[in-house]
């Protein structure tokens, strides 16, 4: 009797699989859907750029000291 309900019950649980390929498939249709939607609008294009960007010095320089300025510093041309 115990391993009749054993195997009852293996077999209700393989009625899951019903239920589980359907999600799973439903899921790696939407993966591929948000994969192809990023390559459509160039998420992929530049993977390297805003790593260069970062490391690139881009600060200002100073602005060349005016005639004026110079004056009140003491120097001359």
């Amino acid at each position: 009797m115990h391993a009749y309900k054993f195997v009852f019950t293996i077999d209700l649980s393989m009625d899951i699989i019903y239920l589980l390929l359907p999600v799973a498939l439903i899921i790696v249709i939407i993966i591929i859907a948000v994969f192809f939607w990023a390559v459509k609008s160039d998420q992929f294009d530049d993977l390297e750029g805003p790593a260069h960007r970062i490391l690139m010095d881009d600060d200002e320089k100073p602005p060349a000291p005016s005639t004026e300025d110079k004056k009140d510093l003491g120097t001359s041309d």
